[in-house]
């Protein structure tokens, strides 16, 4: 298995210059290895030496300050996080496309016209992505003149004219699965063009639900701030959270103290093993092996009711605050919690040979809905869904923070990328994370479980990178004088990985979608901002 080896950031404005590209160097935000400025028309061929360095592309966001727009972008190097930006004025607001060199950056720049009004050159899918029909064509939500509530009509036409891509040919036919489902599942569009049973193209139609996030920050204080984050997506509470905290810690140049950092990471790795034995149940259940589905659920439950003893809430929301946590662990929950993750590990060790031997479990998941090296890579692909394609990247280990910095963090790996593998290295890493848990519980610091600080007198950003247990989780924040939310922009690992979705369907037939699915299991609610 040939690792994928990345550029230096610490070398990208050297390669810039050798193209005749002059850039800025800024300095650069906490957590970030460096940040360029850009002129507007270099924009794309930035991102060219990026994709040539072979950087993986993270995300893209909009920041309004009249009269111009600034645009961020994030990439990833073997030494940490490049950030470019560059600014386009809000009344002819124009850049050239990262998709060329970037098929992920093309559902974010998609959203970011829908929201701001920039037009991407080179970006040949102009469809509308996050607005639906709830706004007029001239209507972009995240500039600062636009109220909260919109100019909403009395009622939103129906959505039923996107034009998704058909593919043509005798016998092909198309199914149209949701955006309302069977289940308790937010609202998603899957629009299938098949040939009998075989699935020929998927194509997703994702944003039914915006929740407004961006815009309902501004204004708000930390306190309010860290609660919203903790809702983007529910699953990943702690993760988004955490980001949050880490972009306003980053932006106060704060610490928290030792023993809220190792709290932090024992929230973390709880919430990563509660989510992995969701998922590997339900890819099991998908398949009609109803056995590993009880189990697993039972063995979730058991789990999230002591996140409920431990922190009053199953899915340890509102256990993070700027500066540090709000909930500790006494004598006692340490020693329950060694329990719990004793008897875990028992059973895991127990379940997972069996379900990784099963032949008939084996047949249905391997060497199926393969998602390439190559392909994870041109997606930029985080998490357990980049991991079973051969991209090892996992922030813990790679661009560490207090306390996985103190840490040895194993990432599970593998190069198949099929069914089989983003099973087994969800199992594998709640293996890991009691193994960390055990190390956290057992060096735990005393001390202080918040650090005070003062706010600013002037405006200050800052930015988050955790990885959270879909994977690299980020949280861009700019803050005015008073300490209030000017700029709040949470991006999911979901955006990178739901594209994954559509392209590991070859050879896949129609009543296998749902273990696909569930396989990669993208956040529609952290999609859907």
């Amino acid at each position: 298995m040939t690792p994928v080896v990345r550029g230096q950031v610490v070398e990208f404005k050297d390669h810039l210059a050798a193209m005749g590209i002059v850039a800025e160097e800024l300095s650069p935000l906490a957590g970030i290895t460096a940040q360029l400025k850009l002129q507007t028309a270099d924009w794309g061929k930035a991102a060219r030496v990026a994709a040539q360095q072979r950087f993986r592309w993270s995300a893209i966001w909009g920041d309004h300050q009249s009269p111009d727009i600034e645009i961020k972008a994030l990439f990833f190097g073997t030494d940490g996080h490049l950030l470019l930006q560059t600014n386009v004025p809000e009344k002819s607001a124009e850049l050239a496309s990262h998709t060329p060199f970037y098929v992920a950056a093309s559902r974010p720049e998609r959203y970011l016209h829908d929201m701001f009004g920039v037009t991407f050159t080179d970006n040949h899918d102009s469809r509308r992505w996050g607005r639906h029909q709830a706004w007029a064509e001239t209507d972009f939500p995240l500039l600062e003149s636009f109220p909260v509530g919109g100019f909403p009509a009395k009622e939103t036409p129906p959505d039923s004219g996107y034009p998704f891509e058909p593919v043509a040919g005798a016998g092909v036919y198309e199914i149209p699965v949701g955006p309302v489902h069977a289940g308790i599942i937010e609202p998603g569009h899957f629009r299938f063009q098949a040939l009998g049973e075989n699935i020929l193209r998927l194509e997703e139609r994702l944003g039914y639900v915006h929740k407004g996030i961006e815009k309902i920050a501004v204004g708000r204080d930390l306190a309010g701030l860290i609660r919203l984050a903790g809702r983007v997506s529910g699953d990943s509470t702690v993760a988004h959270s955490w980001a949050a905290c880490q972009a306003v810690e980053r932006a106060l140049q704060i610490s928290p103290p030792p023993r809220a950092s190792a709290l932090r990471a024992i929230l973390a790795e709880r919430e990563r093993i509660a989510n992995h034995l969701g998922d590997i149940g339900a890819i099991c259940n998908d398949v009609g092996f109803a056995f590993a589905q009880y189990q697993m659920s039972r063995l979730r439950e058991l789990w999230q009711r002591q996140n409920q003893q431990l922190t009053g809430h199953r899915l340890l929301m509102d256990s993070l605050c700027p500066g540090g946590v709000t909930v500790d662990l006494d004598q006692s929950s340490m020693i329950a919690m060694r329990e719990e993750i004793v008897q875990l590990r028992t059973e895991i060790e127990e379940l997972l040979p069996l379900l990784l031997e099963y032949p008939s479990l084996q047949d249905r998941l391997s060497d199926y809905a393969i998602l390439s090296p190559e392909t994870a890579e041109q997606l930029g692909a985080v998490g357990y869904v980049g991991r079973a394609s051969q991209l090892a990247d996992d922030l813990r280990r790679d661009a560490p923070y207090p306390p996985y910095h103190e840490l040895k963090i194993k990432v599970p790996v593998f190069s198949t990328g099929d069914l089989t593998k983003r099973l087994r290295v969800r199992g594998e890493e709640i293996l890991i994370s009691l193994d960390l848990l055990v190390k956290l519980l057992r060096a735990i610091p005393s001390g202080p479980l918040v650090t005070s600080f003062s706010l600013p007198n002037h405006e200050i950003e800052g930015i988050g990178l955790v990885e959270g247990w879909r994977g690299e989780t980020l949280a861009y924040l700019r803050l005015d004088e008073q300490g209030r939310v000017v700029r709040y922009f949470p991006r999911d690992p979901s955006w990178l990985t739901w594209q994954a979705l559509e392209l590991m369907l070859d050879g896949v037939i129609v009543p296998d979608f749902p273990v696909c699915n569930k396989s990669v299991n993208g956040s529609y609610a952290g999609h859907d901002l």
